[in-house]
């Protein structure tokens, strides 16, 4: 209810409403052209083929896509190639010194930052689509002259920069993050497909009744803990000293630090799949090969063992990228220098090292939580679709990120509003 109150309040702003369906209107362009198929494709062919055996190795492709990979359309790619970019240069700039110097140099740093991404991610979207084209959808063309494959993987290319630019677009004229409602949009357009699936098995007698009812009662379970986790805040209480300035007396107030308990927020769901994906988009590059036939066994999440394998490793990432997003956006030294230059102090913590130490701790313990939740949630939803004959669609990475994403951006409405009245108020 509270989310729907604020998104009444903020409808009724010209400024917000402005934005709100800036934001919609790109979204329904990403949608749109999400069902144009690129050029020279035999659609016959293309449906056989996913509709064989092997079409649940594309579930993670489809999971960003929206249905674009298997529908092999102009978005086929989809913005994966941008966030794969976005990774390695987060790598990098723990490795190498002028890469952290540029992500503090402000402003500046960051479009340098945001250049290198958009260079990275054209490499990676042309080498991903000379792969699909000449390898994976290279028995379901209707063309195979050289001419006709340059099209498609130009073609393909040009989709994701395009994504790349309509996110972007977001962040500069709409609300929220552009990269991640893409995402959303892409995962929320699957749900009317799988509720039909779902009603069609019901009906057939294939799926009971009391399986649906578990899984509705299993998924609001799991919403409700991801909304508490994404929500809850540890507070560090602050106290700050009395200063005597002239005649005037400062500080003496208690305040506290708010530290979230999911530090890193949808990122090392993000990040992990991101990374599951590249033994299986090699494998796509090269079909009906040793490799191929490895991992669709071992490294998919249609194959036996490899629906476990999967689960593990989902885990083990998920739980590394949250201490490591952590570790680069969270800095204790310096928030304790700051509470120490201030005249602030953690009751019964000296100030300075210990402080900062203290401060990690509570960090590292708020780590182990987050970690272990969106690993759990993220994999268990598809471990009982093995256990089961319920086909969900999606799992609980999908729903991590459309949760995520959904909290962020009306976090995001709250903030403008609050600002913009902030400024009516100062004026």
């Amino acid at each position: 209810m509270g989310m729907l109150q604020t998104m009444k309040q903020a409808w009724k702003i010209p400024e917000m409403r402005k934005k709100i369906l800036y934001t919609f209107a790109m979204l329904v362009v990403f949608r749109l052209g999400s069902n144009i198929p690129v050029p020279g494709i035999n659609r016959a062919l293309l449906t056989n083929m996913f509709d064989s055996n092997e079409a649940g190795l594309f579930g993670l492709f489809d999971l960003f896509s929206g249905g674009s990979f298997s529908n092999f359309t102009i978005f086929a790619l989809s913005i994966t190639p941008y966030i794969t970019s976005s990774i390695i240069l987060q790598l990098l700039a723990v490795a190498f010194p002028k890469l952290e110097e540029l992500t503090k140099q402000g402003e500046e740093g960051r479009r340098k930052m945001a250049a290198l991404t958009r260079y990275i991610t054209v490499g990676l979207a042309l080498i991903q689509a000379i792969g699909y084209t000449f390898g994976l959808f290279g028995n379901v063309l209707s063309d195979n002259s050289i001419l006709s494959k340059i099209v498609i993987v130009l073609t393909l290319v040009a989709g994701t920069i395009f994504l790349m630019w309509l996110g972007e677009r977001i962040n500069d004229k709409g609300i929220g993050n552009g990269i991640s409602l893409i995402i959303f949009a892409g995962i929320v357009s699957r749900i009317p497909t799988t509720i039909s699936k779902t009603v069609s098995k019901v009906a057939s007698g294939s799926v009971g009744i009391i399986s649906v009812v578990l899984f509705l009662i299993f998924a609001l379970l799991i919403i409700v803990g991801i909304i508490l986790v994404t929500e809850g805040t540890r507070k560090i209480p602050v106290q700050y000293a009395k200063r005597v300035v002239g005649r005037k007396v400062y500080g003496g107030q208690s305040s506290h630090i708010p530290m979230k308990v999911n530090q890193a927020g949808v990122i090392p769901v993000i990040f992990a799949v991101s990374i599951l994906q590249l033994p299986n988009t090699i494998a796509y590059m090269a079909p009906n090969t040793g490799f191929a036939n490895f991992v669709t066994k071992y490294l998919s999440t249609s194959g036996n063992p490899g629906v476990y394998i999967m689960g593990v490793l989902e885990i083990l990432l998920i739980i590394g990228f949250t201490y490591f997003y952590a570790a680069i956006t969270f800095n204790p030294v310096e928030i304790a220098e700051q509470m120490k230059s201030n005249g602030g102090f953690i009751p019964g913590i000296r100030p300075g090292r210990s402080t900062a130490e203290y401060i990690q701790k509570v960090s590292s313990r708020l780590n182990v939580v987050s970690a272990l939740f969106l690993a759990v949630v993220a994999t268990l939803p598809t471990i009982l679709q093995q256990l089961t004959t319920l086909s969900i669609g999606f799992g609980g990475t999908s729903v991590i990120i459309a949760i995520g994403v959904a909290l962020d951006t009306m976090k995001q409405i709250e903030t403008m509003m609050v600002m913009r009245n902030y400024s009516g108020f100062l004026k």
